[in-house]
């Protein structure tokens, strides 16, 4: 195993910062035993933009590195560093296009990349799930950033039924007029469209800070556009789980049944890889 950490501003100078923390499997060991590269996962940790969460970052990397995948986490700049929309957007779409750009290098099949976002992470990554074909545009530079698929973990999706501090810090220095109009997008079931990725999403229908309506309202929305989906909401659990192990959570009886959620994941990602793993 090898890590490093890339720091994205400097293969992309359209961008104020972000990083990305490399975690692999030293290879090619896969392609000289089996003749196959793995699929690459990067995790997006959450912080309402104001801060990036240690607790779902590396630790929620060794659980897919376990299962296959090369991992990656991204550490994006928020409110305090001064930043706002599509800061966020455009160093996620980089790091997509960074692993994929890189691909031989990482031992990864360049259309098998993932994303795995939780809570303000998950905004993020439910953002460029609907709206990667406008990144370029929005970065001014080409970027091949579409995601095979996501997982939402917990995610923000709307202001409307979440922790209002989430959109105020993405859209910091907007002004009122420009924060209404923006909204009508980055509520994102309203942003879902039939080329919106695959997503498996999960929640807990007692999270005290990102209802799960968040979860619920981007499922349907999928649904609507007959774009696939893998939907789980656990009738117990706080806000921020992330792998709900007793290394992040002071334990709780129904902690074992929702950690069952990254085995249910990493199952749904399988659907969209070729290789055989398990």
């Amino acid at each position: 195993m090898k890590a490093f950490t890339v720091q994205l501003k400097d293969a992309y100078d359209v961008l104020r910062g972000g990083s990305l923390e490399c975690i692999l499997m030293e290879q090619p060991f896969d392609l000289e035993n089996w003749g196959w590269k793995r699929p690459a996962l990067i995790v997006v940790p959450g912080g309402a933009y104001s801060c990036v969460s240690k607790r779902e970052g590396a630790i929620m990397a060794a659980d897919f590195l376990s299962r296959g995948f090369q991992t990656f986490v991204l550490k994006y700049l928020c409110r305090p560093d001064g930043v706002h929309y599509p800061e966020h957007l455009t160093e996620l779409a980089c790091a997509v296009d960074y692993v994929k750009k890189h691909a031989e290098e990482f031992n990864v099949n360049p259309d098998e990349v993932f994303v795995l976002g939780f809570s303000a992470g998950g905004h993020l990554t439910a953002n460029l799930a609907v709206e990667y074909s406008a990144v370029s545009a929005k970065a001014g530079i080409e970027l091949d950033c579409k995601p095979t698929a996501v997982g939402l973990s917990y995610p923000v999706i709307t202001q409307e039924e979440a922790y209002k501090g989430t959109h105020d810090n993405l859209l910091d220095g907007y002004t009122e007029e420009a924060k209404a109009e923006l909204l009508k997008t980055l509520n994102l079931d309203n942003s879902v469209t039939a080329e919106t990725v695959p997503a498996f999403i999960w929640a807990t229908a007692t999270d005290p800070l990102v209802p799960a309506e968040n979860s619920l309202r981007f499922a349907l929305a999928l649904a609507r556009n007959k774009v696939a989906y893998e939907l789980h909401v656990y009738p117990q659990g706080g806000h921020g789980l992330s792998n709900a192990s007793p290394e992040v959570n002071a334990a709780q009886p129904y902690h074992a049944r929702i950690s069952h959620w990254v085995e249910d994941c990493a199952a749904f990602f399988r659907l969209y890889i070729k290789e055989n793993i398990k």
